[in-house]
């Protein structure tokens, strides 16, 4: 019988304890579980995951569950897996202090480890330089920043599940709960993929989920520290609809010349201002779409767009998903949420 696959899950006072005890429990629950619902002989799942932390000590995560891992760097010998999951940074900030964790995780690769990342862990694997020249995926909010950052580095945030560098060594899953994606493709690699299936049919895991870019809030990142380019960005989301030179009229709102203004709004928001009254649109244009059963056409018009085949080309680009489908999809997710959150209601 060959010796169980040790899989070192990272803990740091950053993580956030559902993604980590949930790759956690997946890994654990291989074989087992299915063992268990069939009455069959228990069977011991092929991975041992391992919560390990710099020092080995007790700490609280970000949401003040308590962990105490089992064992620190030192002791932690050569796991064949390690999984930094995500962590409660802000999208803009670079990921300083973790220069322990940094070193670890590429002594980890340099003796044959596979690395992965859940969601925002990918800060730590674009610190490593491992991903300098390859692809890689985390949440959505945090692509764009990592992009600035890491500008070697191919981010999408439209991929749900990313594999590369050299034998596809690194794993990355990308927003919100696509750590599910990348529990089941290390089950399936290393315990085989009807392993993999049995997993997701025991925990209902959807693997034809949406692309991560239909969730997205696409004007994330909030308001510019430039009071000026804040000045803008107000008036844009309440004029949105204004088709007359939206971003001259921005810099008018802003008191520059239009040149100087986009320099400057490109650099505190990273996007061009035409882009973003892009996106303030499109984020309208979704509420709508989830709210109502208003005609595509009339959203297209009520939100800038009087043609109506560009909104749908736009939209499609930058949501995932035609406007009609992301009205199926979701519009259908508010009714429900709507009814269950009116169930408890008296009278």
């Amino acid at each position: 019988m060959s010796p169980p696959i040790e899989v070192a899950l990272l803990a740091l006072p950053q993580s956030t304890a559902a993604t980590l005890f949930g790759i956690y429990d997946i890994l654990a629950s291989v074989r087992r579980d299915w063992s268990l619902v069939h009455g069959e002989a228990p069977q011991a799942s092929p991975f041992r995951p391992l919560i390990v932390s710099p020092d080995g000590q007790p700490l609280d995560a970000t949401n003040g569950v308590r962990i105490t891992p089992h064992r620190g760097f030192g002791d932690c010998g050569n796991p064949a897996v390690v999984i930094v999951a995500d962590l409660m940074v802000a999208p803009d900030e670079a990921g300083e202090g973790f220069e322990a964790s940094i070193e670890w995780l590429l002594e980890c690769h340099r003796s044959g480890a596979m690395l992965a990342s859940a969601c925002s862990g990918a800060i730590l694997l674009a610190r490593t330089g491992l991903l300098d020249g390859r692809e890689a995926t985390s949440h959505w909010a945090y692509c764009d920043h990592l992009q600035r950052l890491h500008p070697r580095t191919r981010w999408h945030a439209d991929r749900g599940l990313v594999a590369t560098g050299p034998a596809n060594r690194i794993l990355m899953a990308g927003s919100g709960v696509s750590w599910h994606m990348l529990a089941l493709a290390l089950v399936a690699r290393h315990a085989g993929p009807e392993e993999a299936m049995r997993v997701a049919r025991i925990n209902l895991m959807d693997l034809q989920a949406a692309s991560p870019l239909a969730y997205a809030s696409l004007t994330h990142g909030g308001h510019a520290a430039d009071p000026a380019i804040e000045r803008a960005q107000r008036w844009a989301s309440q004029n949105y609809a204004c088709t007359d030179a939206p971003v001259a009229e921005m810099a008018r709102t802003s008191g520059m010349t239009e040149r100087t203004f986009k320099r400057r709004f490109a650099a505190a928001t990273g996007m061009a201002p035409l882009e973003y009254i892009h996106h303030v649109r499109l984020e309208e244009a979704k509420h709508l779409l989830e709210s109502g059963d208003t005609a595509v056409e009339a959203i297209a018009f009520d939100v800038g767009y009087s043609d109506n085949s560009f909104f749908t080309r736009l939209f499609k680009r930058k949501v995932g998903m035609t406007p009609a489908r992301y009205r199926q999809r979701f519009g259908t997710l508010a009714r429900e949420i709507a009814a269950s959150a009116g169930a408890g209601d008296p009278g």
